[in-house]
C-alpha cells in the first residue's frame, strides 16, 4: 500500500486540530527528545542488527503506514520484532482485542529478540526519526493503521486531532494490557483535555518508569 493511495482518507477527516499542535514549547520538547533518542538508536543499531541475524535473518528496520494528524498517512519506523513477511500471516493470528485494534499476547510471528524489544520498548526507538520530522510527537495518541481509521465512527476521529505519540496515556496506564479500543479512545481524548507542556513532561517521566519495570508489556 502506498501513501499516494491514502490521500482521500485524510481529506475526509475534519481538519480541526488541537491547540497543542501549534505549541512551540511542545515542538521544542519533541526535537530535544528526538535528538537524544536518535543518538541512543544509533549506538544500539549495529549490535542489535548482529543479534537479529542470529535469531531471524532479515532487515533491521520495519516500516508501516500509519495515520497521523487529521488522518494524514506517513511511514512509521520500528526495529523489526517479527519474522520477515509477518503481515502476510496476520490473518492466521487471532485478534484478542476489542474494536479497531489488533493484539495477540502470544503472537507466533514475534521473534525471540522481538519479544525482548517489545517488552523493553526498544523497538519503538526508530520512531524518534518520525518525531524529528514532525510526523509524530513524543507524547500523543496511539498511531492507527489506515484499515483501523476507515472503520471509525465520528467520535473516534477526535483522537486524530493531535499528532500520534511514541508514548501517551495508554503507555502509562496499561500498555499492551489495554485490549479495548474504546478505552484507548477515551484515554486519547482525556489527554487532549489535560494537555499542557508540564503534563507532557509528566507522562514522559512516567513512561520511563513503566518501561524500566516492563509493566504491562508483552
Amino acid at each position: 500500500m502506498e501513501l499516494d493511495n491514502l490521500d482521500d482518507l485524510s481529506l475526509e477527516i475534519d481538519q480541526f486540530v488541537h491547540y497543542c499542535v501549534r505549541s512551540k514549547t511542545k515542538r521544542l520538547i519533541d526535537i530535544s527528545g528526538a535528538i537524544v533518542g536518535l543518538t541512543i538508536t544509533g549506538i544500539i543499531a549495529i549490535p542489535l542488527y548482529l543479534i537479529m541475524q542470529l535469531d531471524d535473518p532479515g532487515p533491521l528496520f520495519y516500516k508501516q503506514i500509519r495515520c497521523g494528524l487529521n488522518g494524514k498517512p506517513f511511514w512509521i519506523w520500528k526495529f523489526r520484532s517479527m519474522i520477515v513477511g509477518a503481515e502476510r500471516q496476520k490473518h492466521l493470528v487471532k485478534n484478542q482485542a476489542k474494536g479497531h485494534i489488533f493484539k495477540n499476547e502470544n503472537d507466533p510471528r514475534i521473534t525471540r529478540i522481538g519479544r525482548f524489544l517489545r517488552r523493553t520498548s526498544i523497538d519503538e526507538f526508530p520512531q524518534f526519526w518520525n518525531v524529528l520530522r514532525g510526523e509524530m510527537s513524543l507524547v500523543g495518541t496511539r498511531p492507527p493503521t489506515p484499515d483501523e481509521v476507515k472503520n471509525y465512527c465520528s467520535y473516534h476521529y477526535k483522537r486524530l486531532q493531535v499528532k500520534p505519540g511514541i508514548t501517551g496515556e495508554w503507555q502509562v496506564n496499561g500498555r499492551s494490557q489495554i485490549n479495548n479500543f474504546e478505552d484507548i479512545v477515551r484515554m486519547d481524548i482525556d489527554y487532549q483535555n489535560k494537555w499542557s507542556p508540564l503534563y507532557d513532561i509528566k507522562l514522559i517521566l512516567k513512561t520511563i518508569a513503566v518501561v524500566l519495570t516492563r509493566k504491562g508489556a508483552y
